[in-house]
């Protein structure tokens, strides 16, 4: 008998084909019938008049610290998706000998816009390698189907220490180390290998991420070490690093590369360098050396306070005090030569560079005094015009009068319908970049699937469902080798997705204390979701998640495959 039988669906099977309505059986974690089933199945779900889509393929995520703690990755899978990949950006927790271990949570804190404190509480450490942490994930039982890159950052912290951070080159003992450890993640079950270049990449103290530092060619080398067997992609935060150098790699190695940055997204400011660098990758796939862009749907929004003002940590004047507490902040914010020190950085901002100057971008959302109450939602642009006064001085001298406690919400890239559907249909895009698990004090993106069958799907219409689905489900798990996973056909394993198209979405952004010691984080919830299932197993009922213990992402028919979790199946 079938395990699972949901019958009268609209069914849109990921690969660009036209919707049927049919009913689809799982039997054993896999797809057995698309179509008119007769057999019943052990339980069975009518689905008439919702639409039956595959599970949204994450490519872009950081669970890797929270899922030792929370084998929902929440709130992923209550947003439709059924496969994550975690170590992006080469930020990872293994390996992790235990020395190493407060060093790699104090930078993740930063750099990922994470509760350290959360962080030290929650992390359970049943894992020094690479191998053993794959291990650990199966032995968690996650809700979700889990891919893991070896991380180029936390490898160099393994071999190097602090020094890391600190010294640009490596001597060649420890390059060689750094290139068994990839290997043998890569042995381990990895599926691919992730670092950064982009200068908004910082840790703890204002240190830069160690692979910020380094020389291409350890880059270079470190894909080399991923050996010569024919899975295994590259991600990379690419800051400067150019679509023409990254094209040598790729071809070097055989291997494909997905490039996030800032530089990538579209700018109102520079309206043309985004499409020039999608065009340079296009011209490296036509020569057979694929290089892709991760390009996000959402507008890169942040929600901060300056005590914590993660979209400025990239310029010059902010080096040194990214750790501070507030009261260490306030005297330097009044300092007259910081504000010198962030004006010149504004004055010249490096691409890729989070926020440009573009204080028309930058909202007041929640004045912490009754008596600035007037100010909520003004821009700090249209305050400083008013006043006769510097926007930057406006902004440090509100934030100071409110103990650094001010709301804002800055929407600082990828604003502009017209100039972001353009990234999003271009081929040498793939829709990424949720950031799910991370920036948990300032945003929670990890409903982009939603958000886009939404915004670009529905009330656009720039795609229509058929497009849209496949831009979230068989395209990426495609391009990344995760075989069997992003479509409804007989074989394929049973990530499903049943959810109204004319209700889909995301709620607003809302703070939660629940992390480990009682931190915060924001989530967003569903909207229009019926039902999500991975592995033939339902994970989300439309109202709250089904565990019932392990999560059947961490399920033996898939972890049993020869290819291992590197592919979850594939």
């Amino acid at each position: 008998m079938n395990q699972l039988v949901i019958r009268g669906a609209t069914v849109v099977d990921g690969l660009g084909n036209e919707p049927v309505r049919a009913d689809v059986s799982v039997s054993d974690g896999r797809i057995s019938a698309v179509g008119g089933v007769r057999e019943e199945g052990e339980r069975e779900i009518d689905a008439d008049g919702l639409t039956l889509a595959p599970g949204i393929v994450d490519l872009h995520t950081h669970y890797d610290a929270q899922i030792t703690w929370d084998r929902t990755l929440s709130p992923s899978p209550s947003l439709g998706v059924t496969t994550t990949v975690m170590g992006n950006c080469g930020f990872g927790i293994a390996p992790a000998a235990p020395e190493a271990r407060d060093l790699i949570l104090r930078n993740l804190s930063v750099v990922e816009g994470m509760d350290l404190d959360a962080l030290r509480a929650g992390v359970r450490w049943d894992f020094e390698t690479f191998g053993e942490y794959m291990a650990a994930l199966r032995a968690i039982g996650p809700c979700t189907n889990v891919a893991v890159l070896a991380g180029h950052s936390v490898i160099r912290t393994a071999v190097m220490g602090e020094a890391a951070s600190e010294r640009v080159e490596p001597t060649a003992d420890e390059l060689a180390r750094m290139q068994a450890l990839v290997a043998a993640a890569m042995d381990g079950g990895a599926i691919g290998f992730g670092a950064s270049y982009s200068p908004n990449h910082s840790g703890y103290g204002g240190v830069p991420m160690p692979s910020t530092i380094t020389a291409l060619s350890e880059f270079d080398a470190l894909v080399g070490a991923m050996g010569t067997r024919p899975t295994g992609i590259v991600q990379l935060a690419s800051g400067a690093t150019s679509v023409e150098e990254l094209e040598e790699v790729a071809a070097r190695h055989g291997r494909a590369i997905f490039k996030a940055t800032g530089a990538a997204m579209y700018n109102d400011r520079v309206p043309e360098r985004c499409i020039e660098m999608f065009e340079a990758c296009a011209s490296a796939q036509a020569r057979g050396n694929p290089v892709y862009i991760q390009i996000p749907c959402q507008p890169l929004a942040f929600d901060f306070t300056l005590a914590n003002a993660y979209p400025f940590f990239s310029h010059d004047a902010f080096s040194e005090v990214k750790a501070y507490a507030p009261e260490q902040l306030a005297p330097v914010f009044r300092d007259p030569d910081f504000r010198r020190r962030f004006r010149t950085s504004l004055a010249t901002p490096r691409p890729g560079l989070i926020f440009q100057g573009n204080w028309e971008r930058i909202v007041v959302a929640v004045p912490a005094l009754a008596t600035n109450e007037g100010l909520a939602n003004r821009t700090i642009a249209d305050i400083a015009a008013e006043r006769g006064a510097d926007p930057l001085d406006v902004l440090l001298d509100l934030g100071l009068e409110e103990n650094l406690e001010t709301t804002f919400i800055g929407q600082f890239l990828n604003v502009g319908d017209e100039g972001v559907a353009r990234l999003l249909k271009h081929d040498a895009g793939v829709v990424a970049l949720s950031d799910a698990g991370a920036h948990l004090t300032f945003m929670c993106e990890a409903g982009y699937g939603l958000h886009f069958l939404a915004r670009w799907v529905r009330d656009l219409g720039e795609f229509d469902l058929v497009d849209g689905v496949r831009r979230l489900t068989s395209r990426p798990a495609d391009l990344y080798g995760i075989a069997d996973r992003g479509r409804i056909a007989p074989g394929a394993w049973a990530d499903l997705f049943l959810f109204d198209p004319d209700t889909v979405g995301i709620t607003p952004a809302e703070r939660v204390s629940d992390l480990p010691g009682g931190g915060r984080r924001t989530i967003r919830r569903p909207l229009g979701v019926h039902g999500v299932f991975c592995n033939g197993v339902e994970v989300f009922d439309g109202a709250d998640y089904v565990t019932n213990g392990r999560g059947p992402g961490s399920n033996s028919r898939w972890l049993e495959d020869s290819r291992g979790i590197r592919g979850l199946g594939g």
